[in-house]
């Protein structure tokens, strides 16, 4: 397996959920990481334990900020783009401010990367690009109409790379995250993805709320699978893999209803009286999709992608990470 080793990496976002996952992996594989992040949503814990590492660097900084992005590029053979603004509730309550992060950020990394002469620019791109399309299981080439100022700014990033790849001989690498959890992704707030808030919340023997009736389906997608999909993007040396979009994920599903009952069962284990947590229901969130399932046979195709962990085996190691971190 390919694997990214001995580069100076930059990872935007690199105290994030996804980007302090990638810093650590990156260093396990001697590299020098660099990471960019302006702790909006980002947290200092994530790379607490990085910060004593010589071949890691701190820049805390905006992605919004000409400047800042051309001193985090310089040096850099490869950078790894997770810096955003997430959740589409929050682009539907502040499409400005998503817009101005999600799209003006990216345009000033990827502007900042091509005057450095940095040649492979990996990216997160989302799931939610498919919008209203009712094609299941999701493949690349077939979207719908998107749902969500959320939505609008990965598929302009992805139109944006595109052109960088074609005008500019960039080597552009979209990964649509599909419903990423794990080790280290924040249950605080009103954004919290739904597997670590309801985790939280069945630790305190609080019900979740479940938007809709809970029939509602995620391909809920380990966060392993996504550092291996970034190696794997950051070091393809295949000519048809280049300035594309990949699915990431486990192409499977699992509806709301089921995912609760699951995560109950495994927390029980810990704390038994969590098995009598019923969680309620909610209204349906403005702007989520129905159903999401992911093909993932384009990134084994042209990546040689994997998904390592499944589904119920990524909950457990889940749980067993917050048990003994919250």
């Amino acid at each position: 397996m390919s694997l990214l080793t001995g580069k100076c990496v930059l990872v935007t976002g690199g105290a994030g959920f996804i980007g302090s996952s990638l810093c650590h992996d990156l260093l396990e594989h001697d590299n020098e990481v660099v990471c960019l992040d302006n702790f909006s949503t980002g947290r200092k814990e994530n790379i607490k334990e990085l910060r004593d590492n010589p071949r890691f660097r701190l820049i805390e900084g905006d992605i919004r900020e000409v400047e800042v992005c051309k001193k985090a590029v310089k040096g850099i053979d490869v950078v790894l783009h997770q810096a955003a603004l997430g959740s589409v509730p929050r682009s539907i309550a502040d499409p400005a401010t998503t817009n101005a992060v999600n799209i003006n950020g990216f345009l000033n990394m990827i502007i900042a990367a091509r005057d450095a002469g940095i040649k492979r620019f990996v990216y997160a791109s989302s799931s939610s690009v498919y919008g209203d399309s009712a094609e299941l299981p999701k493949v690349e080439d077939r979207t719908g109409k998107v749902l969500s100022p959320y939505a609008i700014t990965k598929l302009v990033n992805e139109e944006y790379a595109r052109i960088f790849g074609s005008l500019y001989g960039m080597e552009t690498m979209g990964l649509r995250y599909f419903n990423v959890f794990g080790r280290r992704q924040d249950p605080e707030g009103p954004y919290a993805a739904v597997i670590p808030k309801f985790t939280q919340l069945f630790m305190k023997h609080e019900p979740p709320v479940i938007n809709g009736d809970g029939s509602n389906s995620r391909d809920f997608t380990y966060i392993d699978n996504v550092v291996l999909a970034n190696n794997l993007a950051a070091t393809t040396e295949i000519p048809a893999a280049l300035n594309q979009a990949y699915n990431v994920a486990c192409g499977d599903s699992v509806n709301l209803n089921e995912m609760t009952i699951m995560l109950r069962s495994y927390l029980a284990a810990y704390d038994i009286s969590i098995a009598n947590v019923e969680p309620t229901h909610g209204p349906n969130r403005p702007g989520d999709i129905p159903h999401s399932m992911a093909s993932v046979g384009k990134a084994v195709r042209l990546l040689g992608y994997q998904p390592q962990v499944l589904f119920q085996e990524g909950l457990k190691r889940a749980v067993e990470w917050y048990v003994d971190n919250l």
